[in-house]
């Protein structure tokens, strides 16, 4: 993700760029992207203060200001922060299912019983 220049700048206090490339709230992993996805889907402060219990109330209400003061530079960020994490989900390796698990634990206990045998 390309650093949102003009968003960065009007950053509050309780916001700052991690160097991995996602807006948080600092002093915690909680990123912008996800604090407005729950508002976005109708959660108020405190139901997000209910999602995010280790966040401040006031710090919940200045993401919220921020978010509704900046609303199409945080709405494109949040499009751009979807779009890549839509492209790893459909790129990146999944876990193995629990079938492939189990046929590599058996193959791993079948080698250690033959070399086992060997010794």
């Amino acid at each position: 993700m390309e650093r949102p220049e003009a968003l960065i700048e009007r950053l509050p206090g309780c916001l700052h760029w991690s160097p991995d490339g996602e807006i948080r709230v600092v002093g915690h992993r909680i990123g912008l992207y996800h604090l407005i996805h729950y508002y976005n889907e109708g959660y108020n402060a405190e139901m997000l203060l209910c999602q995010f219990p280790t966040l401040h109330l006031v710090v919940i209400h200045k993401v919220l200001v921020f978010y509704l003061e900046n609303r199409e530079a945080v709405d494109a960020y949040i499009a751009e922060y979807r779009a890549e994490l839509d492209h790893l989900r459909a790129t990146g390796r999944h876990a193995p299912s629990l079938a492939e698990m189990r046929a590599r634990l058996e193959a791993r206990e079948q080698a250690v019983t033959v070399n086992a045998d060997r010794v």
